[in-house]
């Protein structure tokens, strides 16, 4: 700060720095180094455009779903999502996660159109997909629909033509001073920044405060988040939450436990993801997905939540779609119910929910066919209108019920309980119901009718069922 700038500060404002700084220089009693102040909100922020979202639901209530606008729709643009919001609305989702919208990089830039996260203009709409005010009116389209909408955030790294660049202490630089791109990735298409560097810090924070007041988004899902240091992230988070009109969503890309302290509601569930894909390629070893399940949810909360999935972005370009990966239709939801029915926070990847064949692209337009399998979109909302409506399911204490072949469970809150049962197999085959369970009365979920649990139960291959009383 230059010093005809201090010279204007009153003595009162004097002290507080002063007193500022001296707790700072104190080390935590974690023992990790003392955070730098967050930037405030300054007048060089733009001014809010809209009315804050008044229907941002709390963290428990979340059912999240991503879209990939270059596969989306035909024209792979921010229309496309607008002609389709009700369709959104309809499956049950309450946020909506659009990857990046920014100017995409040209410079070593990978695949046809380049991939979203080489970002090239953190302020800027990518004309790819609309204009700034088709981005105000797919939000205000959304919100008006109770929708909040969040937006991808690429912290890590920018594009070779960020206009950044020029910055070179900004970035991370190899013994000769080349600036490189993330360390242990494949990312060649991108340059990786310092955090070392406190004026790249602010410049970032404010890109992230941009938004909020120029687009009027209701928070962010941050990319790659395990590979910023936690100070960032409590900084960043620290100077958002002083948007006191506002209800923000804030989702990490990543596992560490710290992210909750440093501000974020969401990890993503990986280790389940991972268990989950182990359980349906071995069934015999269905009973450790509790142990991961519980191992996950340690010190969990209803404001501290994983991310559960069966697919993203991330997962079905490289590795498949849920109906490749679970078996078929019927396993991708039967998976789907494990992932969203045993705690967490449900996530659902445009296009899963037709069971979309497609390994979907987002370096190129990749259209879904939206006309396909209706019988799983129907199933989809059944299970997502379920779980919306129990307590129990969204955070009822869960009893399992340890069985190859079957995940088996029940969840209570209250007076009411839900029991779920899973084939996680290709066979048909006969459950022994658990003998504190013989012979009990339920009710079928989604048909209302009712069900006897019996001293034993006949699933088919990969069947589901969801019992509540």
């Amino acid at each position: 700060m230059k010093l005809h700038r201090l010279l204007k500060l009153s003595v009162l404002n004097i002290i507080i720095i002063l007193i500022g700084s001296a707790l700072l220089s104190c080390k935590k009693s974690d023992g990790t180094k003392p955070t730098p102040p967050a930037p405030p909100v300054t007048p060089s922020d733009p001014p809010a455009y809209a009315k804050p979202f008044s229907a941002v639901p709390d963290t428990k209530d979340i059912v999240m779903y991503e879209v990939n606008l270059r596969a989306f729709s035909k024209d792979g643009n921010f229309q496309g999502v607008r002609a389709r919001l009700d369709s959104i609305k309809s499956l049950g989702i309450n946020v909506i996660w659009l990857m990046p919208t920014y100017p995409v990089g040209q410079v070593k830039s990978a695949g046809g159109l380049g991939s979203p996260y080489s970002i090239k203009d953190y302020k800027d709409v990518n004309t790819e997909f609309g204009t700034l005010d088709d981005l105000r009116t797919l939000i205000k389209e959304a919100h008006d629909r109770n929708m909040a909408v969040i937006f991808d955030w690429v912290a890590d790294h920018t594009s070779w033509d960020n206009s950044w660049i020029s910055n070179k202490s900004w970035y991370k630089q190899d013994a000769a001073g080349n600036i490189i791109s993330p360390p242990g990735t494949n990312w060649a298409d991108v340059a990786a920044l310092n955090y070392n560097n406190q004026e790249m810090r602010k410049a970032m924070i404010s890109a992230m405060k941009y938004w909020i007041l120029q687009a009027n988004i209701d928070g962010y899902r941050c990319d790659a988040a395990d590979f910023l240091p936690f100070d960032f992230w409590e900084q960043a988070t620290d100077t958002l939450k002083k948007f006191t009109d506002r209800k923000l969503i804030l989702l990490a890309e990543g596992t560490r436990t710290n992210h909750f302290d440093a501000g974020f509601q969401m990890t993503y569930a990986m280790e389940f993801y991972t268990r989950l894909k182990s359980v349906f390629g071995n069934p015999a070893t269905a009973s450790d997905l509790f142990t991961t399940n519980s191992t996950e949810q340690t010190n969990l909360n209803n404001s501290r939540m994983k991310l559960r999935y069966t697919t993203n972005h991330d997962v079905t370009s490289s590795e498949g779609t849920p109906v490749d990966l679970f078996g078929g239709k019927d396993g991708s939801l039967a998976a789907l119910a494990l992932s969203i029915y045993t705690g967490g926070v449900p996530l659902i990847y445009n296009g899963q929910e037709v069971g979309c064949p497609k390994k979907l692209s987002f370096f190129d337009k990749d259209p879904i066919d939206w006309t396909i399998n209706p019988d799983m979109t129907a199933a989809y909302k059944k299970l997502i209108a379920f779980r919306k409506s129990s307590e129990a399911v969204k955070t009822g204490m869960l009893t399992s019920y340890p069985s190859a072949n079957v995940v088996a469970f029940t969840k209570t809150s209250g007076s009411e309980t839900v029991m779920v049962i899973v084939n996680v197999s290709g066979s048909q085959l006969i459950y022994p119901t658990p003998q504190q369970l013989q012979n009990t009365s339920w009710k079928d979920a989604f048909s209302n009718t009712d069900f006897n649990a019996g001293t034993g139960i006949s699933l088919k291959p990969y069947q589901y069922l969801v019992l509540k009383k």
